[in-house]
């Protein structure tokens, strides 16, 4: 099953220097943005607190980048957004994203630096346009703090970035085979700035388990896969401050049968350790079409908004596709439906879920994704409402951000979403988006329509030139 794991994060896309369409101006709303306060009037509020209970018709006053008000009179000299028939709720999260970053693939020589770049605010847009305002970097690089940067300094419109460091036993950035050389990666990543570690599959288990309690002296929390030296002995791997398993491929991976039975075997082991999951169902739904058919990239109303260069990548270079047959299309759906009853058994038996979708991987279109990811996990069991939780506040609560966002509270930040229909009532309501929030920045459904439009046009006009094309890649 590794095969199935790819990391986009080291993938690139190219520069874009003409024909955008998405100005710092046009991304900022351009007159708007002048105002730093926003009203909110007559909207429908679902806050995503514990409680959750819907505050109907009221008056949500942003100051700056913060709720300062929900109820009460309209202040004077304000931006009015007129929210009748409308539903606010928080930011979306999306735990497990990989982000497109400049790079240099090909032959490298000192002074050289990256070869390959990009515009942020093409692959931020992505995000914008689907209300996702917060998102978990499991392949940190060094270039995803400039990324972050880039957002946080207002250069452009895009969500706040949670880092991870990615730690394997073999071909991966940061390298360790020995408990020794694990802590002091993990020391290695605090030093450099990320919050977070993520273990990868090809650990042995002495390693694993030094990096897991390493993280913990560092305080740092520990997200990713079940490293395959565990198979055979699954709850070996579920250590104390294993925090968060990063699929629930990462189960399957070592079930004995795709039985009920099995799966909450396995989800027992992450309730009794205390860990969380995040199931990312739309993964393996969408690499089961990939490997049935190319069509089920090509037709994805989203495709045309990936980068020229990852379009050809996912096409020409899919690694799903590539050599598949009926026996591995049978066992894609056979995974698909385990990973439900693992939903099931995770529900029933009081696992934390977050919401997250491995964007950047084949076919799964950052921002677009987290919209299917809400859809099935309502189809595998959970509510409306828990499912939101998962992309909101719950999500909030493992980063450690809460006091932040997640919710829709005074002294919060403004990372909200204003959508025309309730999403209570039909969880597919959360892809009909009136406007957003970037930390008190407005952008509405016409602007996000505009720039959709130009991104679309630009990557049109740059399909199928050579320095759109992956075979060339290398080359450069």
């Amino acid at each position: 099953m590794n095969k199935l794991r790819f990391i986009a994060g080291l993938c690139v896309v190219l520069v874009l220097l003409s024909g955008c369409g998405i100005t710092k101006n046009t991304a900022q709303g351009q007159n708007n943005q002048e105002k730093k306060t926003f009203a909110l009037y007559n909207v429908n509020v679902i806050p995503m607190t514990v409680g959750n209970e819907v505050i109907e018709n009221t008056t949500v006053v942003i100051v700056d980048n913060k709720i300062s008000a929900i109820g009460g009179k309209i202040p004077n000299d304000v931006m009015i957004i007129d929210g009748e028939g409308k539903w606010l709720i928080p930011g979306l999260i999306d735990m497990h994203v990989h982000n497109l970053v400049d790079g240099s693939p090909g032959n490298n020589y000192p002074t050289k630096g990256a070869s390959i770049f990009f515009d942020n605010q093409d692959i931020m847009l992505l995000y914008v346009a689907n209300g996702v305002t917060t998102t978990f970097e499991l392949s940190g690089r060094v270039e995803h703090f400039g990324q972050r940067n880039e957002i946080i300094k207002g250069d452009i419109i895009g969500p706040r970035i949670a880092l991870a460091a990615l730690i394997g036993g073999s071909n991966a950035s940061r390298v360790a085979t020995t408990p020794s050389e694990g802590r002091q990666a993990v020391r290695i990543a605090k030093g450099d700035g990320y919050e977070f570690i993520k273990v990868y599959s090809r650990l042995n288990i002495e390693t694993y388990k030094a990096i897991v309690d390493e993280a913990y002296k560092q305080e740092m929390k520990v997200v990713g896969h079940i490293p395959s030296a565990f198979e055979g002995k699954t709850e070996e791997a579920f250590v104390p401050h294993f925090s968060l398993v990063a699929h629930a491929e990462e189960f399957s991976k070592q079930a004995n049968e795709f039985t009920e039975e099995e799966a909450y075997r396995l989800a027992s082991l992450a309730k009794e350790n205390g860990s969380w999951v995040t199931p990312n169902l739309s993964n393996l739904v969408r690499i089961a079409a990939q490997a049935r058919s190319l069509d089920a990239v090509r037709d994805l109303p989203s495709f045309k908004y990936v980068h020229p260069l990852m379009q050809d990548k996912w096409i020409t270079a899919n690694q799903y596709n590539q050599g598949t047959n009926p026996k591995t299309i049978t066992y894609y759906d056979e995974l698909v439906e385990f990973h439900v009853l693992l939903v099931k058994a995770l529900k029933e038996l009081g696992v934390p879920m977050v919401a997250g979708t491995d964007a950047g991987t084949s076919g799964i279109v950052w921002g677009y994704s987290l919209h299917d990811e809400l859809n099935l996990l309502v189809d595998a069991g959970l509510t409306t409402e828990e499912t939101l939780a998962a992309a909101t506040r719950l999500a909030a609560t493992w980063l450690g951000i809460d006091d932040r966002v997640g919710t829709v509270e005074v002294g919060k930040f403004a990372d909200l979403v204003l959508l025309d229909e309730n999403p209570l009532l039909d969880i597919n309501n959360t892809r009909k988006i009136s406007g957003v929030f970037f930390n008190g920045r407005w952008v509405d459904k016409n602007q996000i329509d505009i720039m959709l439009e130009n991104l679309a046009k630009k990557n049109s006009e740059n399909i199928g030139k050579d320095d759109f094309l992956w075979s060339k890649i290398r080359e450069r």
